[in-house]
């Protein structure tokens, strides 16, 4: 593997992980945050939920403005509006304030989920590309491993505001990794010309596209069921079972392992048996495993360790969805690749926004309304699936 293939992977993984940096690290905090704040449950998840909105509708920006304009002048702005948001979240005085600032959080926060992914396609397409995709979600990955680790850390000794001032400090780190790091990879004569006719003229083109919206809501309905996780999941491990903010990152990080450590294999798998079946394969289990949780969980079973290991079992399956999903719905799109990678993103976090209000509506303090959620999300991309990709468009099988 050649240094620069290295290089780009860690760069273009640090800026990405930015955005679940902002969500994995203060989870443990969230009781805390309602307790201080004197918010409800539903108060404090709507917090996640205003990052997400954010999160996912500003990526329609973002993507065709780097389009036009190279892609590392729109990250500046991104990064910089992240920053000014963390540190008002720091100094939030009441859960409204910390609503808001979250969404100003979400803001910036699309711009380096976004670009990355458009980096990726500029770069590489087929196995090489999904080869990048999942060394990208390998650095990744960090967050959601040790995230809830460091943010536990730091809630136990200084409180939740210090979370905002780490990822203020995070901010930082990823605007030196631009100025100093990443390589311009969309040139002055590769850029378009952007005017909203040719914007609506390349969003219309995409949602013709059978094929790109089924891929995109196929990872996109595997991303909710995680999202509805990240919202339930600190209130049910430490409220109902009644983890540590320390065991609780510790717990997290299990699930986290087993969705990195299944992505690793998503290029090699892709290189032997094709793309879509690996999806195709990957999603009926990832389904299997998510249903049997729910008839576990129906069935009156009420155990910590059941739930993480089945839930292990799933993201491990989920693992390889989300890269080569990622992967197959930009193939067809390179001219457009910020465009069309804007809009993917964009749809998946709504999706994912959606999702949270679901869990959080039906929150009852137990696991089930997040196992059902979770089940729901799993059963919805299982259908996509047999939809999108035994239509004749999906057939050919990318090789290296």
């Amino acid at each position: 593997m050649s240094s620069s293939f290295a290089k780009n992977a860690i760069v273009l993984g640090l800026l990405s992980a930015i955005g679940p940096f902002a969500i994995d690290m203060y989870l443990p905090a969230l009781p805390a945050i309602a307790s201080d704040l004197q918010a409800s449950t539903a108060a404090t998840q709507m917090t996640l939920m205003a990052f997400f909105v954010a999160f996912g509708v500003c990526q329609i920006v973002y993507g065709p403005v780097s389009d036009m304009v190279g892609r590392k002048p729109p990250l500046y702005f991104g990064i910089v509006v992240f920053a000014l948001g963390s540190i008002g979240c720091g100094l939030a005085p009441s859960i409204a304030w910390l609503i808001f600032f979250r969404f100003v959080q979400g803001l910036g926060a699309a711009a380096v989920m976004v670009i990355p992914r458009a980096v990726i396609r500029d770069l590489h397409t087929g196995v090489d590309a999904t080869r990048l995709m999942s060394l990208v979600m390998l650095v990744f990955s960090v967050s959601p491993i040790l995230a809830p680790l460091v943010g536990s850390g730091l809630i136990v000794p200084f409180g939740w505001r210090s979370v905002f001032a780490a990822v203020t400090a995070a901010s930082i780190l990823s605007f030196l990794l631009v100025a100093f790091v990443l390589p311009e990879t969309r040139p002055p004569e590769e850029r378009v010309e952007v005017s909203v006719r040719s914007v609506l003229d390349g969003f219309g083109e995409l949602f013709r596209d059978w094929r790109f919206l089924g891929l995109t809501f196929i990872g996109g309905f595997g991303m909710a069921s995680f999202f509805a996780f990240l919202a339930s999941s600190s209130f049910i491990y430490m409220g109902h079972f009644g983890l540590t903010p320390t065991q609780y990152g510790l717990t997290f990080s299990v699930n986290a392992i087993g969705f990195i450590g299944a992505s690793q294999f998503s290029a090699y798998l892709a290189s032997r048996f094709g793309i879509t079946r690996v999806v195709s394969v990957a999603v009926t289990c990832f389904t299997v495993a998510t249903l049997a949780l729910f008839a576990v969980t129906a069935a009156g079973v009420d155990s910590l360790i059941v739930l993480v290991v089945m839930l292990f079992i799933a993201n491990a399956w989920l693992g390889l969805v989300i890269p080569s999903t990622m992967v197959l719905s930009l193939e067809d799109h390179g001219p457009i690749a910020g465009m069309a990678s804007a809009l993917g993103g964009t749809l998946q976090m709504i999706t994912g926004a959606v999702m949270i209000v679901v869990a959080s509506a039906f929150f009852d303090g137990t696991a089930m309304p997040m196992v059902a959620t979770i089940a729901v999300c799993a059963v919805a991309a299982f259908i996509l699936t047999r939809m999108t990709l035994r239509s004749g468009k999906a057939a050919p099988q990318l090789a290296e």
